[in-house]
């Protein structure tokens, strides 16, 4: 069995590459791709190819040499950066900010944006943005608005107290207007709330806290149709009595994206996720999926928040009166004596 590791050069548009040195990976992080090649003389039958995304660490890092198995590409990071990195603009915008932090610094003279200019910094700052979230709240569009003033001055609303309140505003509209276009191209996250009821802004489906893979997309070259024939053939290895947990495993990253889109716009009853996705409650799939959407270690995430408060819990259950403080009082008696 051979594979063949391919990687997205960003030196080269992200296309993919074949991977010969691990040194030859991005210093930050690298998308993988990992085929298998079937030889010219094997039957037609056993030919399968893999789509599989992998994120590893740099390849300086010494510590970490494993490529730990990521199903989809992640599409931003849930974690708002503080302070918000502000893009880099067109060449001739960058110039003229920069003469008119110069002039800011000499005499305080605000620089007098056009129409154009205004456009092109706010389509960037809405394209950064979207990369971390797609339905920022308030707060973080001033974070982003302030961090765009420290570092342009020259920007500042005149006679504003904070100096940047109508960027706010302005972000706030251009990131709508964004949020409409990647709706018509079809991107998932935001697409999902094109139809409410009543207009209802509450109807907003968008990913909570440390969700990272909230609605992706379909791999490439994967349809739903195609999906669905891949969730019947998972719903048919499950019904054997001894399945594969092989592939169990690689169906259900395969249908990450069908299965998230079922789940976050049909919002289904327990009993129907069951039915529909049998292996979605195996305890390896509970674990696998919660790092497939939130790229965490369910496990050792739990057992250390687990540790961290131990202590406290163990204090809690000693002050409890009553009965139910009697019984606690017994095993904590005994968990005093397995310590000792």
């Amino acid at each position: 069995m051979i594979f063949l590791i391919q990687f997205e050069d960003p030196e080269f548009g992200n296309e993919l590459c074949n991977l010969t040195n691990i040194t030859e990976l991005p210093p930050e992080r690298a998308v993988l791709k990992i085929l298998q090649k079937v030889p010219e003389d094997s039957e037609p039958e056993t030919s399968i190819s893999s789509l599989d995304t992998a994120s590893v660490s740099s390849p300086s890092d010494s510590s970490n040499q494993s490529f730990p198995f990521v199903s989809v590409r992640q599409h931003g990071n849930s974690q708002w950066p503080s302070p918000f990195p502000i893009p880099k603009f067109s060449y001739d915008v960058e110039l003229q900010l920069e003469k008119g932090n110069g002039n800011f610094k000499e005499d305080g003279t605000l620089l007098t944006v056009p129409r154009e200019m205004k456009m092109d910094i706010l389509d960037s700052i809405a394209q950064a943005i979207f990369s971390f979230k797609a339905y920022p709240n308030n707060q973080e569009l001033e974070s982003v608005s302030a961090a765009l003033i420290e570092k342009y001055p020259c920007l500042k609303d005149p006679g504003s107290g904070t100096g940047y309140h109508s960027w706010t505003m302005s972000i706030k509209y251009k990131i709508g207007n964004y949020r409409q276009k990647l709706r018509t191209a079809g991107c998932s996250e935001v697409t999902v709330n094109q139809k409410r009821v009543n207009n209802d802004s509450r109807c907003l489906k968008k990913a909570k806290r440390c969700e990272i893979n909230f609605l992706p997309d379909n791999p490439v070259g994967q349809t739903d149709y195609s999906l669905q024939k891949e969730k019947d053939a998972l719903q048919e290895e499950m019904k054997k009595k001894h399945f594969s947990m092989a592939v169990v495993d690689s169906k259900m990253d395969l249908t990450f994206s069908l299965r998230r889109k079922e789940i976050v716009d049909e919002e289904p009853l327990v009993a129907d996720v069951l039915k529909q996705w049998p292996a979605l409650f195996l305890e390896d799939q509970v674990c696998a999926e919660f790092y497939r959407i939130t790229q965490t270690n369910l496990k050792s995430t739990f057992l250390s928040s687990l540790d961290e408060y131990a202590s406290k819990m163990i204090m809690l259950y000693r002050s409890c009166g009553g009965a139910y403080g009697d019984e606690m009082k017994t095993l904590l008696d005994q968990l005093d004596q397995v310590i000792i």
